[in-house]
C-alpha cells in the first residue's frame, strides 16, 4: 500500500505570513489572536489538501542562539525584532495546535529548518515522501525525488522542477546559490551585484560554487572584481545557508505521528480566543466523539495536600503511611540526560488522592533549604521499594533505572500508569502523564517548561526552587495513583486487555530495563574501517558511473540523472514525475537495473553505500558509553499501534541484513571474551498467524507437514507440482504471500513484480481460490471492524479504527487494509513478548551465564558463556516455540557466533 507523507509545516513561516497577510483581529477585551487565527486555518487547509496524514508536525525555532550565530556573530543582525502583538500570539497557537492532536517540535541550538531537513531526510531515505510547507527559499535545497515544498497560501508545489523554473539552479545547487545573492532576512552578504540571473548563469556555467572559485579570474567586469575580492566570504556564505540534514534529534520519525484532538482542551482554547467559527468547523471535522473517546465522567476534583519532607521525623511517618498504604504511587526528579546518565533530585510519593509529598536530595542552587542525604532517604526507603508492596509509577522502567544507578533494585507490584492507557488505547500514539492526566482524569498537570524554563535557559531540575518543584514532581506522584484507579478498573472491564497488560505489557518492563543496562558491545575500530571502506567503494561506484554516462554528473541530482538516463543512454521510460517527466525514483531505477542497465545499478548501490556510512558506520562508535564499552538503546512499548517494540539512540530495529555491506555492520556488534552471541528468530511468523486465524485448510495442511509455505503457495498458484516451482515461481509467491498480508492490492502487486495488472489480478485470484479460508477471514474481519470499531489480535489486544467507516474512501480503505493487517502484526508482537519474558525468567531461574541484550522485529539476541552456548540456543528455541499454542507450529531458526552477523 502507499504510505501517506510525513508533513512537516515550517511554524515560523506561516507566523509571520499570517501575521502580515491577514488583518489584524482581536478578542473584545483587545488581545491579538490574527496570526493564530490566520495559521489554524492554514493547517486545516494543508490537512485537507493532503487527505488528513497520519504524521503531520509543526516545527519552531527554539530561543536561544544556534551553532550559526557562533560561525558568524552578525547572523540575522538585521531582523527586527518580533512586534508585541504577535510574540502574546506564540503560545497560544503552541497550545491549539497540541490540542488539535498535531506534534509541536523545537530542538534547542538549531533552527527548525535543520529539525525539519533531517527528519525530511530519515523519511526519504526510510521510502517515504515527505511535504514541507513552507514560504522559506532556503528549503528549496531540500528537494529531491521524495521532498516536494508547498506554499499553502498559494497553492504552489515545488518539486525539483519547480526549483528549476524558479532560481534557475537544481536543489543540490541552493546552497551555492544563496552563498553568491546572499539572504536578507538572515543577513548572509553575498557577492556585491550579484543577482539571482547572475548566480544562476555562473552555476549553470561552472555546475558548483567550488569549480567557479577556481574559474572566477575568468569573470569579466565589476561583478567579476566584485566576486574576487568576495572569494573568502563565500565558504562561510555556503555553510550559514545550508540546512543541516544529520542532527541527533531527541526524537525520532515517531515523534510526528498525530494524536486524536483533545476536545475538551481545544474547545476551551477556541472559547477563550472567541473563535467561534473556527470551533464550528473543527467540530463537524470531529464529528461526534466514539465510545471511546466518550468515555466516564472524569472523576470528582480532589482536595490536593502536598508536602515537603525536610526533617527525618517527616521521613519517618510518610514512610509509615507508604508501609500501611494498600497501594501508593511514586515519582522521581532527575537531572542529566537518558537513563544512563539520569542523577537523582528528589523522589514524590502518594498515598491517598491528592495526598502526596515530595522528598529533595539534590538541589543545588544559593539559597535552597538544608535536605536529608541521598543515601540516607534511599536507605530508608529501600525496604518499600524492593519489597512486595503495590507501587504505581508513570513511567516505571525509566525510574528503575534511575534506582538501580543509586543502588536500589525496583521489585514488587509495580504498575505503569503510562502502559495501562498504551493498552487501552495503542493509537492515542501519546501517552506521557500531562496528556493522560488530561484524559481520563481532568487535571492540568504542569509541563517541565513551567517549572523550569524553556530552551537555551532551561534550569536543570536541580537548579528549580524545591517549593516549585515540589508541587510539580507531587503533582505528578498523585495523578500517577488517580490514573492507576480510573485505568485499572477500565482494564478490568475489558477483560482481554486487562490480561494484556498484566501477562505481556507489564512483566516485560524489568527485562527490557535489564536488556538496556546490560547493553550491547561494539567493535567501534571495524566500524571505523568499514567506514573508510564504504567511503573507497562510493568513490569507486562514482567513477564506474561515470564510465557508465560518458562523463561526470553529480549522481544526487535528480535532474542530471534523467539527462543522463533518458536523453544521453535513452533508457526506457518506465515511470514519470506528478510535472510528466521521466522519474528517476527508486523504485523506477530497481525496475531498470532488474532490466540489465548498469548506470541505475550503481546510482542505487551508491545510495546504498552512502546510507551506511551516513547511518551506521560513522553514527554507532559515537552512541559507545564511555564508562561500559557498549550501546545502551532504549526500548519504546507505548509507541507503535500494533503493540510492536521500538527503540532509539540508537535505533537498533533497522540494522540492516539483506546486503553484505549491511551485513557487515552486524559483524560489529560482537561478544565479549569468554562469551557467545546466540541469535533466534521467528521464521514466517505472520503466515503462521495468518493460516491461525484464517483457518484455512490449505495453509494449514502445509504448516503441519512443514512445508516451505512459498514453494507450496507457487505450487497452488502457477499450477504445477511442488518439486517443479522455479525460483522465479516462489519469488512471486513470496511476494503474494506477505503482499496479502499487508493488503497489497493487485496494482501494488504488478508492480513489484513487474508484470501488468491482469495478470497479476489472476495470480490473486487463483490464491484466494487455492485459499478459500483466507478469503473468508479478510471478508469477516473487514466486516468484524465495521461493526466494532476494532481488530484484536490471538491474545485481545485491540486496534481501534476510526476511520473504518469514513465516507472517505482512502482513509475507509487504509483502515481496512489495517483491519487485515494489525491483528497478524500485533499477535507477532505479543507473541514474542511473551517469548522475552519466559526466557528471561529461565535464564534467572537455572542461574546461567547468559542475558538477553536486544530484540529486533522477530529476533532476539542474546549474550552468552561460550561454554553453555548451545545448550542455551536449544532452550531458547523451545521456549519462543512455546510462547503461543496457534493451530499450526511455531518455527525457530537459532545461530551462534562470536559477532551477531555469525549468529545469525
Amino acid at each position: 500500500m502507499t504510505a501517506k507523507p510525513l508533513v512537516l509545516v515550517d511554524g515560523s513561516s506561516y507566523l509571520y505570513r499570517a501575521f502580515h497577510a491577514l488583518p489584524p483581529l482581536t478578542t473584545a477585551q483587545g488581545r491579538p489572536t490574527g496570526a493564530v487565527y490566520g495559521v489554524l486555518n492554514m493547517l486545516l487547509k494543508l490537512l485537507d489538501d493532503y487527505d488528513e496524514p497520519e504524521q503531520v508536525a509543526v516545527v519552531f525555532d527554539a530561543p536561544g542562539r544556534t551553532f550559526r550565530d557562533d560561525l558568524y556573530a552578525d547572523y540575522k543582525a538585521n531582523r527586527a525584532p518580533m512586534p508585541d502583538d504577535l510574540a502574546v500570539q506564540i503560545e497560544p497557537l503552541r497550545e491549539a495546535i497540541d490540542a488539535m492532536g498535531i506534534p509541536v517540535l523545537s530542538v534547542e541550538g538549531v533552527e527548525a529548518d535543520d529539525v525539519i531537513g533531517t527528519l525530511a531526510r530519515q523519511a526519504a531515505d526510510a521510502g517515504r515522501t515527505c511535504v514541507i510547507s513552507t514560504i522559506d527559499k532556503d528549503m528549496a535545497q531540500l528537494v529531491d525525488e521524495r521532498i516536494v515544498l508547498v506554499n499553502t497560501m498559494d497553492g504552489i508545489t515545488l518539486d525539483a522542477e519547480g526549483v528549476r523554473a524558479k532560481f534557475g539552479v537544481t536543489p543540490k545547487q541552493i546552497t551555492d546559490y544563496l552563498a553568491l545573492v546572499g539572504d536578507t532576512s538572515d543577513n548572509i552578504p553575498g557577492v556585491p551585484k550579484v543577482g539571482q540571473k547572475t548566480a544562476a548563469k555562473w552555476l549553470g556555467q561552472y555546475g558548483d560554487l567550488e569549480t567557479l572559485k577556481r574559474h572566477a579570474d575568468e569573470i569579466p567586469g565589476k561583478v567579476g572584481e566584485n566576486l574576487r575580492a568576495h572569494l573568502h566570504e563565500l565558504d562561510l556564505n555556503r555553510e550559514l545557508a545550508t540546512i543541516r540534514c544529520d542532527l541527533e534529534l531527541p526524537f525520532g520519525l515517531e515523534a510526528v505521528a498525530r494524536r486524536p484532538p483533545e476536545r475538551e482542551r481545544l474547545t476551551a482554547l477556541l472559547t477563550e480566543l472567541e473563535f467561534g467559527r473556527l470551533l464550528r468547523r473543527l467540530e463537524e471535522r470531529l464529528g461526534a466523539p466514539s465510545g471511546r473517546e466518550a468515555a466516564a465522567e472524569a472523576p470528582p476534583a480532589v482536595e490536593r495536600r502536598y508536602v515537603t519532607v525536610l526533617t527525618a521525623a517527616d521521613l519517618d511517618a510518610w514512610l509509615a503511611r507508604l508501609e500501611s498504604a494498600e497501594v501508593a504511587a511514586f515519582d522521581l526528579a532527575t537531572s542529566g540526560d537518558g537513563y544512563m546518565r539520569a542523577e537523582l533530585v528528589g523522589i514524590a510519593v502518594a498515598v491517598a488522592p491528592g495526598e502526596a509529598a515530595y522528598i529533595p536530595v539534590g538541589h543545588r542552587y544559593p539559597g535552597a533549604p538544608e535536605q536529608l542525604p541521598r543515601e540516607r532517604v534511599l536507605e530508608r526507603l529501600r525496604g518499600w521499594l524492593e519489597g512486595g508492596a503495590t507501587k504505581v509509577s508513570h513511567r516505571a522502567k525509566y525510574d528503575g533505572h534511575v534506582l538501580r544507578g543509586c543502588g536500589i533494585r525496583l521489585s514488587g507490584v509495580v504498575h505503569d500508569t503510562g502502559l495501562e492507557s498504551y493498552v487501552l488505547d495503542s493509537t492515542a500514539t501519546r501517552h506521557d502523564v500531562e496528556l493522560t492526566a488530561a484524559k481520563y482524569l481532568n487535571v492540568p498537570l504542569q509541563k517541565l517548561e513551567d517549572v523550569a524554563g524553556k530552551g537555551a535557559r532551561q534550569l536543570p531540575l536541580d537548579e528549580v526552587d524545591v517549593a516549585v518543584a515540589s508541587g510539580f514532581a507531587a503533582g505528578r506522584a498523585d495523578c500517577a495513583l488517580r490514573l492507576h484507579a480510573v485505568l485499572g478498573e477500565r482494564l478490568r472491564q475489558t477483560g482481554d486487555l486487562a490480561r494484556v497488560y498484566e501477562e505481556i505489557e507489564r512483566p516485560l518492563v524489568p527485562v527490557l530495563r535489564r536488556m538496556e543496562e546490560a547493553g550491547v558491545r561494539i567493535d567501534a575500530d571495524m566500524l571505523r574501517r568499514q567506514s573508510q571502506e564504504l567511503a573507497e567503494a562510493m568513490v569507486a561506484t562514482e567513477r564506474a558511473a561515470y564510465a557508465e554516462a560518458g562523463g561526470p554528473f553529480m549522481l544526487s541530482s535528480p535532474k542530471q540523472l534523467q539527462e543522463v538516463l533518458y536523453e544521453r543512454l535513452h533508457l526506457p521510460i518506465l515511470g514519470k514525475t506528478p510535472k510528466g517527466q521521466p522519474s528517476t525514483a527508486e523504485d523506477v531505477l530497481e525496475q531498470l537495473a532488474a532490466a540489465g542497465f548498469a548506470l541505475p545499478r550503481l546510482v542505487l548501490e551508491y545510495r546504498a553505500l552512502a546510507k551506511l556510512k551516513s547511518t551506521y558506520t560513522d553514527r554507532l562508535p559515537r552512541e559507545v558509553d564511555p564508562r561500559t564499552g557498549r550501546v545502551h538503546t532504549t526500548y519504546h512499548q507505548a509507541v507503535a499501534a500494533t503493540g510492536r517494540l521500538s527503540s532509539s539512540d540508537p535505533n537498533l530495529q533497522n540494522i540492516p541484513i539483506r546486503t553484505p555491506q549491511g551485513r557487515r555492520i552486524r559483524q560489529a556488534f560482537v561478544a565479549p571474551p569468554g562469551y557467545r552471541l546466540v541469535a533466534a528468530d521467528y521464521s514466517q511468523i505472520e503466515l503462521r498467524i495468518m493460516a491461525h486465524l484464517s483457518r484455512d485448510e490449505g495453509l494449514l495442511a502445509a504448516f503441519a507437514a512443514q512445508e516451505d509455505i512459498h514453494r507450496a503457495t507457487a505450487a497452488e498458484v502457477f499450477g504445477t507440482a511442488r518439486d517443479a516451482v522455479t525460483a522465479d515461481q516462489r519469488r512471486k509467491a513470496k511476494a503474494i504471500n506477505f503482499g496479502l498480508i499487508y493488503g497489497m492490492s493487485a496494482f501494488g502487486l504488478a508492480k513489484q513484480l513487474g508484470i501488468d495488472r491482469h495478470e497479476a489480478q489472476r495470480y490473486v485470484d487463483r490464491y484466494f481460490e487455492r485459499y478459500p479460508g483466507v478469503k473468508r477471514y479478510m471478508d469477516e474481519t473487514r466486516q468484524q471492524a465495521r461493526t466494532d470499531g476494532y481488530v484484536s489480535t490471538v491474545f485481545g489486544r485491540r486496534l481501534y479504527l476510526p476511520e473504518i467507516n469514513s465516507r472517505n474512501p482512502q482513509r475507509r480503505q487504509y483502515a481496512e487494509r489495517s483491519a487485515i493487517n494489525a491483528p497478524m502484526q500485533g499477535s507477532a508482537a505479543d507473541i514474542i513478548k511473551r517469548a522475552m519474558i519466559a526466557v528471561d525468567a529461565h535464564l534467572a531461574e537455572a542461574g546461567l551465564d547468559a542475558r538477553l541484550i536486544m530484540q529486533v522485529h522477530d529476533e532476539l539476541v542474546l549474550e552468552v558463556a561460550e561454554p553453555i552456548a548451545e545448550r542455551v540456543a536449544d532452550a531458547v528455541r523451545r521456549i519462543m516455540e512455546g510462547a503461543a499454542d496457534l493451530a499450526v507450529p511455531l518455527k525457530v531458526d537459532t545461530g551462534v557466533g562470536a559477532n551477531w552477523d555469525e549468529a545469525h
